[in-house]
């Protein structure tokens, strides 16, 4: 039988207005672990140079720019401080400049995803219409990723795109970057940064973008659970790969205003409550959102060989 709870039936009130509440503690909190984590990332691989600590840094960087990026959504959304002033400069300054996004631009392509979910008119549909796929499909999209295929081609665009006007901010943290770094000793430590970008960041992003709605049931559809999903995935993986809560999609279209650092608490509400009984749309860990992503009979695709 099809579960016909709404929300309505599993949430009150006063727990919804209790979710919404926004802490500039915990935002600030999660604002400084990022920058924690960039700068121990740095440190380990200065203070102990070697090509372990070099390659844990990248991974961790690679990581945690993703983590920027969930930072300037949330502010986006100004569900991260409690100030809409304090989300634009932080959204746009202090995490998406890092990653040469803009704000209002990202803002105004991003609620045209939470309005069209669901739609073929939605936005972001191209990044996981055509999953699940073959696993050689899958393979040769991470092969394109790890080898820096994706990397470079969207720093090409980024370059081809640049203006002054408005890419200062970017060009500003690159240029702070490289004189910190330099007056460190260290100035080969600013490749790192860009070997993240270049090879580990996208294929972070893929398997994001898979988590979120890859392994959705039917994308057609407008009930969240069915066209998105949330991956509870362990300690490990939240700091290596879903930084900041952003594995709790699902709970995050539903509810796009409450803060990320309360979604974790407001799934465990609707999962106690059988609210996603019936559904295929909690993934335990990133390893089971990639079997997700996997087609697992041998029927051939209709999809072009990549």
């Amino acid at each position: 039988m099809t579960n016909q709870l709404k929300l309505s039936d599993v949430l009150t009130k006063d727990e919804l207005r209790e979710l919404r509440q926004k802490s500039d503690l915990r935002a600030f909190a999660t604002l400084s672990w990022n920058w924690a984590l960039i700068a121990a990332a740095f440190a380990v691989a200065i203070i102990w140079p070697n090509p372990l600590t070099i390659l844990a840094g990248i991974i961790l960087l690679g990581g945690r720019q993703l983590g920027l990026g969930i930072i300037n959504h949330d502010c986006a959304h100004h569900a991260f401080f409690k100030s809409p002033k304090v989300d634009e400069f932080v959204g746009h300054y202090l995490v998406g400049a890092p990653m040469n996004i803009s704000l209002p631009a990202y803002r105004a392509y991003h609620l045209k995803h939470h309005k069209y979910a669901g739609t073929p008119d939605d936005p972001d549909i191209v990044f996981v219409k055509n999953y699940p796929v073959s696993k050689e499909s899958l393979r040769r999209k991470f092969v394109r990723d790890f080898t820096g295929r994706t990397g470079f081609r969207d720093t090409l665009r980024k370059i081809r795109n640049f203006r002054l006007k408005r890419n200062w901010p970017w060009l500003t943290f690159h240029v702070l970057l490289l004189g910190t770094l330099t007056l460190a000793g260290a100035p080969w430590a600013y490749l790192m940064w860009w070997a993240a970008e270049l090879f580990v960041y996208p294929a972070i992003v893929r398997l994001r973008q898979i988590g979120e709605h890859g392994t959705a049931k039917d994308r057609t559809q407008l009930d969240p659970r069915l066209n998105t999903g949330t991956t509870t995935a362990p300690f490990w993986q939240r700091v290596l790969i879903a930084p900041n809560d952003v594995n709790y999609h699902l709970e995050h279209h539903m509810f796009a205003s409450i803060p990320p650092y309360r979604l974790k608490r407001l799934h465990q509400l609707l999962a106690s409550r059988g609210y996603y009984d019936g559904f295929e749309c909690i993934s335990k860990d990133y390893f089971d959102v990639l079997r997700r992503a996997v087609r697992h009979d041998d029927k051939p695709s209709m999809v072009p060989a990549e």
